[in-house]
């Protein structure tokens, strides 16, 4: 096992690892354990007792944080021309159509949200090899393909985030900076959680929320209390 930083022994530290805090907790001992120089990413770690393998018990769905995710996010809008300047004014990052599929087929993947049209979507099926593996691949249920671009852009701008349970039935997502305040972290790790427990399939047996972990970039875990939340 390697051996621990002088930094990470300060972290374990604060940190008692036989015990689960209240979200209130866990979200100012997170930033109290991350010592890193630059601007880390909040980290949450859901494990769902779900069956993701079974269509009916995928859980997957979009939240808008109430704080934002602290990144900002850089989206392209793949749209025709007459809906460009809508596009542009609500603060897309990359606006076009033939000339950005061009440069996917050639690589560039240079973006964190992809929005578009019904009628586009067609033209991006090629794509898919490339779009897919990195989350990149527009879709309906998460809002990214829709005739009122503006506001799917506004919406990303904004914070809205989508999630998805993966192959061990674990949603994880960044849900805020450590430079964010105890509060705003709190108030969008419990935006999420309380959408993912809706979310809840009704074929789901036992318990449905097995466990939730905070985290931040190279920081330990802490477990959030379950019945907390």
């Amino acid at each position: 096992m390697a051996k621990l930083t002088k930094k990470q022994k300060e972290a374990y530290a604060k940190l008692d690892r036989s015990q689960s805090y209240d979200l209130a907790a866990a979200s100012a001992l997170v930033k109290d354990i991350t010592n890193v120089k630059f601007d880390a990413s909040v980290d949450l770690a859901i494990r769902l007792g779900v069956d993701p393998r079974k269509a009916n018990q995928m859980v997957r769905g979009v939240v808008t944080l109430p704080h934002g995710t602290g990144k900002d996010v850089k989206v392209l809008a793949l749209v025709t021309p007459d809906k460009e300047a809508e596009a542009l004014e609500a603060g897309a990052d990359y606006v076009g159509l033939d000339e950005y599929l061009q440069k996917i087929k050639g690589g560039w993947t240079d973006v964190d949200v992809i929005i578009t049209m019904p009628s586009v979507m067609g033209k991006l099926g090629p794509l898919g090899r490339i779009l897919g593996p990195r989350g990149l691949m527009p879709n309906p249920k998460t809002g990214t393909v829709t005739m009122d671009v503006a506001k799917a852009v506004q919406d990303v701008k904004a914070g809205k985030i989508d999630f998805k349970v993966d192959k061990t039935g674990i949603v994880h997502a960044a849900i805020g900076k450590v430079s964010f305040d105890a509060k705003k972290i709190e108030e969008n790790a419990n935006e999420l959680i309380q959408t993912i427990i809706k979310l809840k399939p009704t074929t789901a047996k036992g318990t449905y929320v097995k466990s939730v972990f905070i985290s931040s970039t190279m920081s330990p875990s802490i477990a959030v209390e379950v019945k907390a939340v």
